[in-house]
């Protein structure tokens, strides 16, 4: 099945994959990477792809053009997609489905981070399971300056980080945080000069795809249900995950490599 967007829309997601990681860059930069309905489209169809391909051990997204990671929603197409209520019910349901497959995602996902992430464009960070920024970064949710509600799946993903208190005065104030405060309200995992981002990052997804592929998607699982919704927690599921990392081969091949004093070569089965 061919899962490729048009063409004009192919420009803006761009996809590729090299060395166990799968690259997702938001390339709109005359827009602040801004991300229309389109768009939302072609990330869904990526999330698919990289889902379901067992050469992809982690997934990195960044925005292009290093002035901004993403700016959330192309506001241009709103007179045009989001005109009433029905228009907005459809608009949420595909962005939404996007955001979903994303979270879904079984594994690692990092936001590269340089330039603004503000607003909707957090929200998009606030989905990866690590954000590495770069020290010329700014983040900021101004909902509170524009009259709005910020979504509650984001607002929850916020307090899990930051704290209630620390979420309060961000959501309050609406104003913006240099890298370092990010980094201090652990908004981010780490901030580095901008010329090391894509180098410290590509090392850490390598060094994250050289691990076993069952233990890790075992420890995601069960970390974000630890720190997510009690109501929605399957513990079932993350018995099941932890007995396949115990039956697995790679399980062998880690003793084995341990005992041979050599890296392991983990196939992910």
């Amino acid at each position: 099945m061919d899962i490729s967007p048009p063409p004009d829309v192919a420009a803006k997601i761009l996809v590729r994959k090299q060395d166990g990681i799968g690259w997702l860059t938001i390339n709109q930069p005359e827009k602040r990477n801004a991300i229309s309905l389109a768009m939302w489209d072609a990330i869904a169809a990526a999330a698919d792809d990289f889902a379901a391909d067992d050469t992809v051990r982690v997934v990195v997204m960044h925005g292009a053009g290093g002035k901004a990671f993403a700016s959330g929603a192309d506001i241009s197409e709103f007179d045009r997609l989001r005109a009433d209520a029905a228009a907005q019910e459809e608009y949420g349901r595909r962005s939404g489905a996007a955001r979903r497959k994303l979270e879904a995602l079984r594994k690692p996902l990092i936001a590269m981070i340089q330039g603004f992430c503000i607003g909707g464009g957090y929200a998009v960070a606030l989905m990866a399971d690590l954000r590495i920024a770069s020290a010329d970064s700014r983040f900021g949710i101004p909902a509170a300056r524009l009259g709005i509600a910020y979504g509650q799946e984001s607002l929850a993903r916020l307090v899990a980080l930051a704290g209630p208190a620390m979420a309060k005065e961000i959501l309050f104030t609406g104003r913006q945080l240099d890298a370092a405060e990010a980094l201090a309200c652990r908004l981010v995992n780490r901030v580095v000069p901008a010329e090391q981002l894509q180098e410290t990052v590509t090392a850490l997804a390598l060094e994250i795809a050289r691990n076993a592929p069952l233990s890790i998607e075992a420890s995601k699982v069960a970390i974000d249900q630890i720190a997510g919704d009690p109501a929605a927690r399957d513990p079932a599921l993350v018995a099941r995950l932890n007995r396949a990392c115990f039956d697995s081969a790679d399980y062998a091949e880690g003793r084995r490599a341990f005992k041979e004093k050599r890296p392991p070569v983990f196939a992910g089965c």
